[in-house]
């Protein structure tokens, strides 16, 4: 069974997949061995690792170099968000998206953003285009900005992202994802108004993954939250050594090393 079928299967359920998105290859690896059955990635955490602000700034280059080395040390399907795809042509976007095919990957984020609905509906169906002329497969997760970005009034939101989520689900998309996406009773309007298993993203205020999934919910991602996290700690740690010179908090709640090494053992000819 390929990747995508694999991935595919995973959003059938009643209580939603949960995505720990990662930012390198480090962080895909510790998620895998915790017993993750997928990954994805956060666009915001590859920019930071990466040295780019988020939002559409990584050259697409940085983004395969790093999709490439995360592939190297999973076993679990990946899927990667690409942002606009890094690119307003539809065609250089289905070109992106094949050369990430071609690593592994088992599917997509794509986002519309400020950008007219219309054109993600073009980039989506460039994609299917692509890869049914390769044989590929491929689960493309159309991210809508409605909610996070404000891209409607806010009693009209739910609205405009069912009107969308029907306009990508006619390009080829096979998923919706709405961050920002909050109240359950938007939540389960939308579910209920959608053929495209629903994705939304983890926020303060948000229910809990069981009573997500009888909402109508079917991926749950972290988002850039456990990457800001992560950061946040560094920073804690980084100033207490700066004022104080102290040891003793950088072995505190820390990894061992053992157990990191043990991360990556084998893995190094793959």
């Amino acid at each position: 069974m390929s990747n995508a079928r694999t991935f595919r299967q995973l959003h059938d359920n009643s209580i939603p997949l949960r995505l720990p998105n990662v930012w390198d290859a480090g962080s895909a690896r510790l998620v895998e061995a915790l017993g993750a059955s997928a990954i994805a990635t956060t666009s915001a955490g590859f920019a930071w690792a990466l040295g780019y602000s988020d939002g559409r700034l990584l050259p697409f280059d940085e983004a395969v170099a790093c999709v490439r080395r995360i592939v190297r040390v999973l076993n679990v399907p990946l899927s990667v968000d690409i942002e606009n795809g890094y690119s307003d042509d539809p065609e250089t976007v289905a070109d992106h998206v094949m050369q990430l095919v071609d690593l592994g990957i088992a599917g997509i984020n794509i986002e519309d953003g400020p950008d007219p609905s219309s054109l993600l509906a073009s980039k989506i169906a460039a994609i299917r285009d692509a890869l049914a002329k390769s044989g590929s497969d491929l689960f493309v997760n159309a991210r809508s900005d409605v909610f996070l970005a404000s891209l409607a009034e806010k009693s009209k939101q739910a609205e405009e992202s069912i009107a969308r989520g029907k306009l990508y689900a006619s390009a080829g998309a096979d998923g919706l994802f709405l961050p920002a996406l909050v109240q359950p009773s938007d939540i389960e309007t939308i579910a209920g108004a959608t053929r495209l298993p629903l994705n939304v993203m983890a926020v303060p205020g948000l229910a809990d993954a069981a009573t997500l999934g009888k909402l109508g919910v079917r991926r749950l991602s972290a988002g850039s939250g456990i990457s800001q996290v992560v950061l946040g700690k560094a920073k804690a740690l980084a100033q207490d050594f700066l004022n104080d010179g102290r040891s003793e908090t950088l072995a505190s709640n820390s990894l061992p090393y053992s157990e990191i090494q043990n991360l990556f053992a084998g893995l190094t000819k793959r």
